[in-house]
């Protein structure tokens, strides 16, 4: 592993570093000039490439028509870098980079048809979405590297042709964490291209990307009281955990998620251009067709090879555990659209647009286990091993009055397969007065979607269910209207959920507290509809053009608050000062303050990569009845300060500064501390020649 890490290293170092050469015109001059003339006139220009010759675009936005933005090199958010704590959505995790995750903001996927279950960290891949598709004038690359979590990232972006650009990332993480096995490392290496014709009528989008994630599982650390009690020894890594084995022994969940992508698109009849000639052009087909193919294989493993006395996972007497899941899917995705619009382009209005497509999903599935305790060696016993299909329907709808007005229609509906009866059939109107009064958005959808397959049938070592038979399609309404003004920096939003049929984990029933029931989970449905109200306000404000205060509020309200496990409210305060130093360093000085009510604590079933509910009720050995333990945190502040110098950013935040002054420290899952205070310090270089 180290030698291939080393030998991408200096592959990329080769690319950042490789030089390019221009040629410049030079003109004669006549004899008549003098020397000294003659000499200063014939020298070459020089060419200051910046950021204005670095554009891009992504998938999403090719679906559109062909256009690219340019770089963002602002601060804003640059010091933001761990995916688990962004401030408008948070977390609950296993308190270190790169473990398991779950959202602390009530946020329903939108996905339909099948869904293995596996999402603790999704957070962390490398994903089609994030790719950048780049037009670059001179060759683009950037350098990213934060200490303490050890996150390193490299991008190079070049055309090689005016109409063919290629890129490349490398991502790759090594987070050690703070308490005994904790460790988290990943590898996200991904090459891609895009081609236009110079008609500008085809287009082509390719990407391969390859996803490694293996994050240590210790169970928890057994003290569960170090923020109560001092303990003698306040040094984490002294802490007893559940499970110690270490090196290529050590309990982890691994990820694999590797993908290939192709998609090519051609424009058909009419082609309106936007700001022809300019950077800023966009491509506007009247009439395309388009066809995209996607490999996708994903692997998840849980290896274990140690005895669990101090309970970590449900009583069982396996020593070595492989339990594994495996899902390889290859997508064809067909699209026509159609557009009809005035000739004037100068601005778009009156425009209507039709979307149809057709998605064919065909899918190989193995989910089992390899004990060496489990007594039934036939491998028809300890795999499932099945092939199935969906085919969706899709199709959008959408009416542009002028560029103040435009509705959008989302339809999918999967009309043969496993899936079959699932939709998401989804709308919305997004309505601007004028930029100082600001914009209206109203949206809404209703949606049928199969419970994820883990929550259907497992066969796993530790947990095993069939509930293909038992369970009900998850049905979703959402109502939301949002007002938007970019001009006083504003947002107010509010959302409606009903949600039936709602499905969690939980703990068994265990009114006895049965030691071989500890820890056992199954699934549930709730059985009553469930309603939520969540309210969002978001303001920023600025004093003397250099002090800011940053504010972003969410309440959610429900009448099952404890099964959702959400809390009912959540705050985020940013203070920082902005200034420019010796007229080159632009400098951000400040800190974050954040907080959330009290919610029903989740615990973590470590081999399933799932959060459960617990299971309260009864009493315990004294006669105290046992409640809901429920977990708020203190206001937490994070100290931080961004700089940028030319093309280089810095970041240097303390996180969790405030501890030790209201609390020693705090949980957002039973049993599973957060990381206490520590320094990151993160840079990032960007290279335009």
């Amino acid at each position: 592993m180290i030698k291939h890490l080393r030998a991408c290293f200096f592959l990329f170092v080769l690319c950042l570093f490789a030089g390019h050469s221009f040629a410049q015109e030079q003109e004669e001059w006549g004899a008549d000039l003098d020397s000294l003339r003659r000499a200063e006139e014939a020298q070459q220009d020089s060419i200051i490439y910046n950021a204005s010759y670095i554009r891009y675009t992504t998938l999403d936005r090719l679906k559109q028509g062909t256009f690219t933005v340019p770089l963002d090199t602002t601060l804003k958010g640059f010091q933001y870098y761990n995916p688990q704590t962004k401030p408008k959505s948070p977390t609950m995790n296993l308190g270190n980079y790169g473990l398991a995750t779950r959202d602390l903001l009530f946020s329903p996927t939108t996905e339909i048809g099948f869904r293995t279950g596996f999402t603790a960290m999704d957070r962390y891949l490398l994903t089609l979405d994030s790719i950048r598709f780049y037009r670059a004038r001179s060759p683009f690359s950037e350098l990213y590297f934060v200490t303490g979590d050890q996150v390193f990232s490299a991008k190079i972006g070049q055309n090689i042709k005016p109409n063919w650009s290629v890129g490349a990332n490398f991502n790759a993480s090594l987070a050690r964490g703070f308490y005994q096995n904790q460790r988290y490392n990943d590898i996200q290496p991904a090459i891609y291209t895009w081609y236009e014709s110079p008609n500008l009528r085809y287009n082509l989008q390719s990407a391969l990307i390859f996803n490694t994630l293996v994050a240590t599982e210790n169970g928890s650390i057994l003290n569960d009281s170090i923020f109560r009690v001092q303990p003698e020894n306040s040094n984490p890594e002294s802490f007893e955990v559940r499970l110690s084995q270490q090196r290529e022994q050590r309990p982890r969940n691994t990820w694999t998620d590797h993908s290939f992508f192709l998609r090519q698109s051609m424009f058909i009849g009419r082609l309106d251009t936007l700001n022809k000639g300019t950077q800023e052009q966009q491509v506007l087909p009247t009439m395309s067709v388009a066809h995209s193919l996607k490999l996708n294989s994903k692997k998840y493993k849980f290896f274990k090879n140690e005895a669990d006395p101090n309970g970590a996972l449900p009583f069982s007497e396996s020593v070595l555990t492989n339990d594994s899941t495996m899902l390889t899917t290859i997508t064809n995705d067909f699209v026509y659209s159609f557009s009809l619009r005035g000739k004037s382009v100068s601005f778009i209005k009156n425009e209507v647009k039709l979307d149809l497509g057709l998605q064919h999903d065909l899918m190989f599935y193995k989910q089992g286990r390899d004990s060496l305790s489990v007594q039934d060696t036939l491998a028809s016993n300890r795999y499932r091993d099945m092939s199935f299909q969906n085919i969706t329907l899709k199709a959008g709808l959408g009416y542009r009055f002028s560029d103040r007005v435009n509705i959008t229609t989302d339809f999918r509906q999967i009309i043969t397969g496993r899936n079959f009866g699932d939709f998401h059939y989804g709308a919305q109107a997004n309505l601007l007065y004028n930029n100082t009064v600001g914009r209206l958005v109203l949206a809404g959808y209703f949606q049928n979607q199969s419970p994820e397959y883990l929550a259907e049938s497992v066969n796993y070592t530790y947990h095993k269910w069939d509930n293909n038979d038992r369970l009900d399609k998850i049905k979703t309404t959402n109502l939301s209207a949002a007002y938007e003004n970019p001009r006083f920096r504003f947002l107010a939003k509010a959302e409606y959920f009903l949600i039936n049929n709602y499905t969690y984990y939980k703990e068994v029933d265990n009114p006895d507290h049965r030691s071989e029931l500890l820890r056992v989970i199954e699934v549930a449905q709730h059985e009553s509809p469930i309603n939520l109200l969540k309210l969002t306000l978001g303001k920023d404000f600025t004093f003397f053009d250099k002090l800011h205060f940053d504010n972003y509020v969410v309440y959610q309200k429900s009448d099952y608050n404890d099964i959702l496990m959400t809390p009912e409210f959540y705050t985020w305060h940013s203070f920082y000062y902005n200034t420019i130093l010796v007229k080159v360093i632009n400098l951000n000085i400040g800190f974050d303050i954040r907080f959330n009510t009290p919610y029903v604590a989740p615990a973590y079933a470590i081999n399933i990569g799932q959060f459960y509910r617990p299971y309260y009720g009864g009493v315990d050995a004294n006669g105290n009845e046992i409640t809901p333990i429920e977990f708020s945190s203190y206001p937490i502040v994070d100290p931080w300060v961004t700089a940028t110098l030319k093309r280089t950013n810095f970041f240097l935040r303390y996180d969790n500064a405030s501890q030790g002054l209201f609390s020693r420290g705090y949980y957002t899952v039973r049993r599973y501390p957060m990381a206490p205070a520590g320094m990151r310090f993160g840079v990032s270089w960007k290279f335009y020649d």
